[in-house]
């Protein structure tokens, strides 16, 4: 059987997608909190970002991938209106449900559904845009995952991946000890659950770097991939265009 990193620890491709599930179903009610927590709020901003370079307009279609507790779909159903669509999705039924009854609290009712990033149930040339924000280094097969992304992308249609990325240099040492020692303990007391959160830190750890993904994607597909840096690496959006 082949073998994949689950955070640090190596597993069998077949327990990954099992492993991460559990991850997620045990923090998705707490997740909105923590995130304001750990990143002291500069995910609004990240996010916020997002959505500026996604530029849509009234009548797009848009896929979100790994939708979670709903902040992008929201965010892209307002700037598409209602000629628009936009499909809140997440493999994680929990974290979909969580989002699905936050974006009814807004008075939003969007199409949501489980999705698999690795397997679209998609026609191929459906949406103008799909985002995937914190969650494709949670996939075990990146590779088919972007390709996926880019087959039911209308030619010409953008990919946003907004991820954890490599830091800069001077900042490295200080952010790994943050992220691998304080996010776990505030896990425990924000969440009761500290593994969870050391898994979240560690599989930062294990995802392709801004350079290693850009090339992925063209790989996948985007003939035109630019990298936006944001909080000195600690994040980066990758903008690409299908060719």
């Amino acid at each position: 059987m082949a073998q994949t990193h689950f955070g640090f620890t190596n597993v069998d491709e077949s327990e990954k997608a099992g492993r991460v599930r559990g991850v997620f179903d045990s923090v998705a009610k707490r997740y909105d909190v923590m995130n304001d927590v750990m990143s002291m709020g500069l995910h609004r901003v990240w996010k916020a970002y997002t959505v500026a370079v996604a530029n849509l307009k009234p009548g797009d279609k848009v896929l979100d991938i790994a939708g979670g507790t709903g902040d992008l779909a929201l965010a892209f159903a307002r700037k598409v209106g209602d000629a628009g669509l936009v499909l809140h999705t997440d493999i994680n039924e929990a974290m979909l449900r969580t989002g699905r009854d936050r974006l009814l609290d807004a008075g939003l009712a969007l199409p949501t559904t489980v999705c698999d990033g690795e397997k679209l149930p998609f026609k191929s040339g459906s949406f103008d845009l799909v985002s995937v924000a914190f969650g494709l280094r949670n996939m075990t097969h990146k590779d088919l995952a972007l390709a996926e992304m880019c087959r039911v992308l209308r030619p010409g249609g953008r990919l946003l991946v907004l991820e954890f990325s490599r830091v800069a240099e001077p900042l490295r040492k200080p952010y790994d000890w943050y992220s691998l020692n304080v996010l776990p303990l505030m896990g425990k007391l924000i969440a009761n659950d500290s593994a969870s959160y050391r898994y979240l830190a560690e599989s930062i750890r294990m995802h392709p770097g801004q350079a290693e993904l850009k090339a992925m994607m063209q790989s996948a597909g985007f003939g035109h991939v630019d990298v936006h840096n944001l909080t000195a690496g600690v994040v980066a959006l990758h903008a690409g265009i299908k060719c």
